[in-house]
Order: structure tokens, then sequence, then C-alpha cells
């Protein structure tokens, strides 16, 4: 390689360091933030959080950037240049040519309103108070809109979007999978809800101590790998995975009295995602590859922990017994297959992430027929409640009591994630087309899933997907892996054989 493009090379790693050192700040108060920082230094913090996003946002489109790209990015020097240096280069000059279409004073303007918004938004999902929250997501959603116009809108101004998320990704093939997964799915959840043979669910319902969960949470983490070393456990009102950087991936859960569900698998999906971090190839460190390559493929591995493994009877009958000794009053007298069918019930519910894995899906299609309202059809944010009732009333049969039950239930529109939702129907579709992979490259998955032996499932997915980082990209990886795109029907099968197990369906 020619001494000035090493010298440029060089150039360019150091500037994403820092740039990367920026974010790594952000991150990490953006963490306490939402981790217990005190209320009232809430606003101060959120300034803060702006100004360094900018300062990195700033280094991101600066005229040495655009120097270093325009020298970097001729296709004869990418010739010359090592994958991972390759590839970071692409990655970060199709972000210079998306970020430097926005001005650093607007930036640094949604930066602060959303850190802010998002600890607004805990007080306002707490009291139900959507008309006191509005006037912070009507700002969102108008810089949104002023951001989509200065990106140059793609086929809609919804995908302009959704790309961010799931690169390459349209809402015309998002209708497309979406509509197949609706027409298996949806008679597969009538003919569950109308057979009789329904799990008996009422011993959920009593008080399972807090502390005892939180010991139970950290020894299933453990057990399938996530390091503590490299990372750590707090709660927060919404759980969540931040990636300070790839050696200190921390995660959150939410503890629940009367739930013993909703931390063990909350647990179990965030640690999913931690797994992705913390096992991508080192030297993809103080690169911009450092990161899951999309939020679909990301939550793919989350999705994969909480329900393909964690709502297995092959799971449970390894780790069934030690949940057990945690809450004996509770389940000394609850069989097995008792447990296993209740975390398992399928029911038409209020919660997203309080769902079951099959009507979750209907949960994700409602926010994302809002969304397309909301930027391609000019939904007004106020109306947004209206909407949302009327779409849990018509996919679910339910309409919510209070909006902290409802519109307000999740914390994404708060920190502008518009596009964000798909991604998690995405991750369910591409586990089960994973699923069907490493089934057949590993026949005894069940058995090793059964012993709590996940070495060599994690080391699997360490090989196909978790060290590339954002090196690959999602429909890239995918082919790789399965060998054909994106295919619905793989989780339409899965939910169909084990549903119809659980529930009987097939029997006469």
């Amino acid at each position: 390689m020619e001494k000035h493009i090493q010298d440029k090379l060089t150039e360019f790693r150091a500037l994403n360091t820092k740039i990367g050192s920026y974010y790594e700040a952000v991150s990490l108060m953006a963490w306490d933030l939402r981790t217990g920082a005190p209320r009232k230094g809430a606003e101060l913090r959120a300034q803060t959080i702006g100004m360094l996003s900018t300062e990195a946002f700033k280094l991101q489109t600066s005229k040495e950037m655009g120097e270093l790209l325009s020298a970097l990015a001729q296709p004869e020097v990418l010739d010359q240049l090592e994958d991972i240096d390759r590839r970071s280069v692409l990655a970060v000059h199709e972000e210079y040519e998306r970020s430097i279409k926005i001005p650093a004073d607007k930036f640094q303007e949604y930066s602060v309103l959303t850190a802010h918004a998002e600890t607004l938004w805990e007080d306002a999902k707490e009291s139900g108070d959507f008309e006191g929250f509005e006037p912070y997501l009507t700002q969102i959603v108008q810089k949104t809109q002023e951001f989509i116009d200065l990106w140059g809108p793609k086929d809609t101004r919804y995908d302009t979007l959704l790309h961010m998320y799931e690169p390459d990704l349209t809402s015309a093939k998002l209708d497309e999978v979406f509509g197949r997964l609706k027409a298996r799915l949806v008679p597969l959840v009538e003919a569950i809800l109308a057979s009789p043979n329904k799990p008996d669910t009422a011993f959920m319902n009593q008080i399972f101590p807090e502390d005892q969960q939180d010991k139970f949470s950290r020894y299933l983490l453990e057990e399938m790998g996530y390091d503590f070393e490299a990372g750590r456990i707090d709660e927060s009102v919404h759980p969540f995975m931040t990636g300070i950087n790839p050696k200190d991936i921390r995660i959150t859960t939410h503890y629940l009295q009367d739930d013993v569900a909703s931390a063990v698998f909350s647990s179990l999906h965030e640690g999913g995602h931690a797994l992705y971090e913390q096992n991508m190839d080192e030297a993809l460190i103080g690169t911009p590859l450092a990161q899951g390559t999309s939020m679909g493929i990301h939550e793919s591995q989350s999705r994969f922990w909480e329900n393909m493994i964690g709502r297995s009877r092959f799971f449970w009958e390894r780790y069934y017994g030690e949940l057990q000794q945690h809450f004996p009053q509770q389940l000394a007298d609850v069989s097995l297959d008792q447990f296993h069918r209740a975390v398992n019930k399928v029911e038409n519910s209020l919660i997203r992430i309080e769902s079951d894995e099959l009507t979750y899906n209907l949960h994700i299609i409602i926010r994302y027929e809002i969304e397309k309202e909301l930027f391609n059809n000019g939904l007004s944010v106020k109306d947004l409640p209206k909407v949302w009732n009327e779409k849990y009333q018509q996919y679910l049969g339910i309409t919510p009591p209070n909006h902290g039950l409802g519109v307000l239930q999740d914390v994404h529109w708060s920190g502008g994630s518009f596009g964000y939702f798909p991604s998690y129907s995405l991750g369910n579709m591409y586990a089960a087309q994973f699923a069907n992979t490493i089934r057949k490259e590993i026949p005894n998955f069940d058995e090793l899933v059964s012993k709590g032996e996940f070495a060599p499932i994690r080391e699997w997915l360490t090989a196909k997907i978790y060290r590339y980082g954002k090196s690959r990209k999602p429909a890239e990886l995918v082919r790789d892996i399965t060998g054909e795109d994106l295919n619905p029907d793989y989780l339409a099968d899965y939910l169909e054989q084990k549903y119809s197990e659980i529930y009987g369906l097939n029997e006469k």
C-alpha cells in the first residue's frame, strides 16, 4: 500500500476512535439517566448529552472526515484495504453522506430534546398523561420530518427511517412479509383462543420476592454465557441493553413481584443482545463496525435466547428445579408441564413486552401501521391515542384503560426511534430461520439445551453472526447462514408446531 494511503488510513482510524470515545461517554450518561440518576439533574444531564453528541456529530461531518473519505472511498483505494478497513470506510462514508445534510445546531436541539423527553416519558407513562407529553412528542416528530426532507425521502418518507435500522428494507417488502405472516398467524391465534385446552396460570398470580428474582436472573445469565466481568445488570422502567464499549455491555430488567416470568424472560432477552456485543471479533474494537449490523439481527439474538431457547420445554427440564428452589412456597406443587404451558400461554393482551411470542407480532404490526400513518399520511400526534386504541380493538379485541397501558407504554418514540419497531418482528423471523439452520448443523441442539450446555450453541452463533459485528449487511448474513433471503414461513412453521402441541390443536 502506498505511504500516503497508509497515512490517510491511520488518520481515519484515529478520528473514528475519537468519535467513539465521545459516544462512549454519551452512552454511559444515558445509561445512568435511565437507571437511577437524580430526577432534578435530568434536564442538565440532557443538555450535556446533547452537547457531547453534537461534538461527535461535528467530527463525523467535519472537513477532515470528508477529505479522508474522499481519499479512501475511491474504488482503486478500497481494493487495497484489508476487509475491516474497507468495510469501515464504506460504513462511515454512508453515514457521512447522510449526516452532512443535517446542520449541527439542529442535531444538538434534537439530541437535547430526546434525552430530556425520555425522562419525561417515564413520568407520563406512570401517570398516563399523554396530553402533558404530547408537545414533546410533536416536536420530535416535526424534527424527524425535517430530517427526512434534508436526507431526501426514499420510496416513501417512512422508508427513510426504516433504512436507519434495517439497511435497504422497504415498507413494500415489510408489507409482503407481514402479510404472509398474518395470513398464517391470525387463524392460529383464533384456533388457540377457541381451544378448551387452556393452561392453568393461577399459580403465577402470587408474590415472588424481588431479591430471589434477581438471584435467579443473574444465575441464568451466567449459564447462557453473559460475562459479568464485561457487563452488569440493573433495573429500569423499560428493560434495555446498552453497549458502552465491547468490554462493557450493560443490561437492565424490571422486577414485578406478581409476575416472576417478566424478569426471567426480559433477562434472557437482554442477555441475548449482550452476547452479540460481547462476542464480536476483537479486531473490530475501536472501529465503527463494533456494533450489531442491524436492529433486526440484534433482535434475532434476543428473541432466539428468550423464546426459542428460554421458553422451550428442554430449557425448563434443566432449570425448573432451580426456579422451584428459589420459590419453594410458590412453585412446590406446580409441575414442569404446568409451568411450561403457563409461560407459553397465548392471549390477547395490552403490553407488548409482556405478550406471548405469537400475538407479539400483532403488537408490532400495530406500531408499524401507526408509524407509516405518522410519516407518510400526516397523522397528527394528538390523534395517536385514538388510532392506537382503535387498532388494539381491531387486532386484539381489547382497548387500553389508560394511556400508560396504551400509547405511552414504549420508550422508543420519546427517543425518536421511529422505524425501529418492525425490527422486533424481523428479529422473530430471522431467529426462526437461523434456528432451522442451527438444528441441521447441530443435530443434538435440544439435548444440549436440556443439559444447559450452551457453549456449542454460543460458539456457532459467534462464528456465524456475533464475530462479524457490523462488517456484514443483514441480508448478506441471512443468505450466508441459511442459503436464502428472509423467509417468514420459518417463523410461522415454528409457531404452528409449538402451539399446536401446547394447546392440543391436532388432538381429536
